[in-house]
């Protein structure tokens, strides 16, 4: 098969277009970029949270990042869409959110994150508040990063 210089060139703008739309920011602060995760593959060791909210209640989690960290992907998954969950990420030096259901670009009660900066996350603890924003009685959820 043969493909002409013009097919390349359309293909490689469309490549371009596609890439553009899944990076989108979400949020772009001073020292951090937030876009979409994606299509997510929860490494093996990592460990995932499994836990239950209802409506007002806020849940914390923390995680120590290490220098020379340069992003990290933040997973807060309900999968039921008809309650809402918020999240609020705080820094050492930042606080980010709080981000809904349609933050990474869709409504499907999952808000799945990444997390980038091109001079390293700040080292320390981050910690990560899981609200039931409108939640009908108690929605379980799943919360990782990695």
């Amino acid at each position: 098969m043969r493909v002409s210089g013009i097919g390349i060139v359309v293909l490689i703008c469309a490549a371009l277009l596609v890439s553009g739309v899944s990076a989108q920011s979400v949020e772009k602060t001073k020292m951090y970029t937030v876009t979409p995760s994606g299509n997510l593959h929860t490494p093996t060791l990592t460990p995932l949270v499994t836990s239950t909210i209802s409506q007002g209640q806020i849940v914390a989690y923390s995680r120590v990042i290490s220098p020379g960290t340069s992003s990290m992907i933040v997973d807060l998954n309900w999968v039921n869409s008809a309650n809402s969950l918020s999240l609020t990420i705080v820094a050492p030096d930042a606080t980010l959110g709080p981000y809904y259901d349609l933050s990474d670009g869709q409504t499907d009660g999952r808000i799945a994150l990444s997390i980038s900066s091109s001079t390293g996350l700040t080292p320390g603890t981050w910690k990560f508040y899981v609200k039931g924003y409108q939640v009908s009685g108690v929605q379980t959820y799943s919360f990782v990063t990695y």
